[in-house]
């Protein structure tokens, strides 16, 4: 049997060194772990042929629905059509939402190669109704096949896959919206500084994370990209959180001292991190930006599908399932719609860039204020019940302010009956804007190290998540128990805590509202709603947010309206 050529598509010069084949040309390697650091240390990154073997290899070892098509199929289909390769490209279906495909180290017409494969890929998933990284990772692949039908099987194993708790390709506009809202929630928690200077110098936050995927299969140059495809073909869809996250890293060394504290409009912020993805072999190496993104402690990949899971069903709440024109999250904070006694305009939008990206599609709605409705606990629990989360602020007689993101409903506090109990998830988080503003958030957050995620608990549910966001072939289950009405992945019942007191979030009965717990009280307010105290606690690990003991000049309670469509409120 003759040997495959793998180079038929592929501009040699541009390839360069990685055009190589000279060594062994089979993947001799059976253990699932020693192929993983195989992948990741790059063992096959210099020989050609190899690559190419070892991508056969892991693409044939994929799950998939027992009608897949295979390359028979192709050539069926496309009969000799193949081989007359047209002058013209033919256009690419509406699934690639635009995006063009990546010429990357491809002969000049194998770009229309690449067309057709897409084009039939279309008419063989009807389902698919939206995968704006197919352009990419098909450009990928026809580097490393023999011939266009190779190419058109190996990609379609990868939108067949139906591994559970495996997720490769957003296939859907609602997996991949929540896919974007899930990285901003990472990028967040992972890569604050450069989040707070993107929030800084953006309009619209969740418009430059749209592009997360772009970044990595798209403008990542061919030397990278290939990289992060070893590994993405063995590890999955968690591999594009990682190197997206630590290219974000890279962009905030490049762009220190460079981005001016002006805003400016979203377009240029996005431009200028695609450039950067671009232009990152200039300054970063494959194996450096591997690097970083393996030293990032992220979420495991339960956590990650079920903090999905969570967004997707956040976007079906507002009716958000197909492609809109993104209405920009800013308008919620226009000065001219949005008034509060204690901060402005700018102070509460960087409020908005700390919470959970799901509710960064809200507004916020005044539910409560002592200047309006008086100092009165009652009625503080009577405006505020039946909204989740709330936002409380505080500014004292010394003209400090804070407060704190509370992720649940205050009416749970009446599971408890008159004993004060504690409730809420891990994304509650306290804060400080003045004098100086400073975010705690859950201690298990910033030291993983005090607890370990439960084993064996909820992994029906991740599985059920993996094949809701995968596309909408079938029926989503969305397990209510395991995700609770909040926060699925950090929800204490998640990890096995070292001590109680790390999870105590926010407490409240007759005569106190009361924020952290364990050894102190982040936040304590009387009955009055006048008489307070703060101090370090267990479950924040933050200091005084303000005068130890203090006295309240103001106090609002905010909720979050729906800023996409109208919906009747809980009271």
């Amino acid at each position: 049997m003759a040997e495959e050529d793998y180079g038929v598509f592929v501009d040699s010069e541009q390839m360069g060194h990685l055009a190589q084949s000279g060594g062994p040309s089979e993947l001799d390697c059976e253990d699932p772990r020693e192929l993983k650091q195989m992948a990741r240390q790059g063992y096959w990154a210099t020989n050609h042929r190899l690559r190419a073997r070892a991508y056969q290899r892991l693409i044939k070892s994929i799950p998939c629905r027992t009608v897949t098509p295979d390359a028979e199929v192709y050539r069926d289909l496309l009969g000799s059509a193949a081989a007359k390769k047209p002058a013209g490209n033919v256009p690419l279906p509406d699934l690639a939402d635009g995006n063009p495909v990546p010429r990357y180290c491809l002969k000049a017409d194998a770009v229309g190669s690449a067309h057709r494969i897409i084009n039939c890929l279309a008419g063989q998933f009807p389902d698919i109704s939206h995968c704006p990284s197919l352009p990419a990772v098909t450009s990928l692949l026809l580097h490393f096949s023999a011939d266009e039908a190779q190419c058109f099987e190996h990609v379609s194993r990868i939108l067949a896959c139906n591994e559970p708790g495996k997720r490769l390709l957003d296939q859907t506009f609602l997996a991949y919206e929540s896919g974007c809202m899930t990285f901003g929630d990472l990028a967040n928690k992972y890569c604050a500084p450069a989040h707070k200077a993107i929030v800084a110098a953006a309009l619209d936050v969740l418009e430059v994370y749209s592009d997360w995927q772009r970044w990595v299969l798209g403008d990542l140059p061919f030397s990278h990209a290939v990289r992060v495809l070893d590994v993405y073909l063995v590890e999955g869809y968690k591999i594009l959180y990682r190197v997206a996250i630590a290219l974000l890293k890279f962009y905030r060394k490049h762009a220190a001292g460079a981005a001016a504290e002006r805003r400016q409009d979203s377009g240029r912020v996005r431009s200028d991190i695609r450039a950067f993805a671009r232009g990152i072999a200039a300054v970063v190496t494959p194996d450096k930006l591997l690097e970083k993104a393996f030293s990032i402690r992220l979420l495991s990949r339960k956590e990650i599908a079920l903090l999905q899971l969570a967004n997707e069903r956040s976007l079906r709440e507002k009716g958000i399932t197909v492609k809109h024109k993104r209405r920009n999250v800013q308008l919620a904070l226009d000065p001219d719609a949005f008034s509060s006694e204690i901060v402005g305009a700018k102070e509460m939008r960087d409020i908005w860039s700390w919470i959970p990206e799901r509710f960064a599609l809200c507004q916020p709605q005044l539910l409560f204020t002592t200047s309006a409705h008086g100092c009165s606990l009652n009625r503080f629990y009577e405006h505020c019940e039946g909204y989740e989360p709330t936002l409380l602020l505080i500014r004292t007689t010394d003209g400090d302010v804070c407060g704190a993101f509370l992720s649940t409903d205050w009416e749970e506090r009446k599971r408890g009956g008159n004993k004060l109990s504690f409730f809420g998830t891990g994304e509650c988080f306290v804060f400080r804007l003045k004098p100086e503003m400073e975010r705690y958030e859950w201690v298990v957050i910033r030291h993983p190290e005090l607890a370990c995620a439960v084993k064996n608990r909820g992994q029906e549910d991740a599985e059920a998540s993996e094949e809701g966001q995968n596309s909408e072939r079938g029926s989503l289950r969305q397990p209510e128990k395991a995700l609770g009405q909040l926060s699925p992945f950090l929800a204490a019942r998640h990890f096995n805590l070292s001590s109680r007191n790390t999870s105590m979030f926010m407490a409240g009965n007759f005569d106190s509202i009361i924020v952290g717990g364990g050894e102190g009280n982040a936040l304590y307010i009387d009955a009055e709603l006048n008489h307070g105290r703060s101090g370090r606690c267990a479950t924040f690990d933050n200091p005084p947010l303000c005068a130890e003991s203090f006295q309240v000049a103001l106090l609002e309670a905010w909720g979050f309206r729906d800023a996409m469509a109208t919906s009747p409120q809980r009271h």
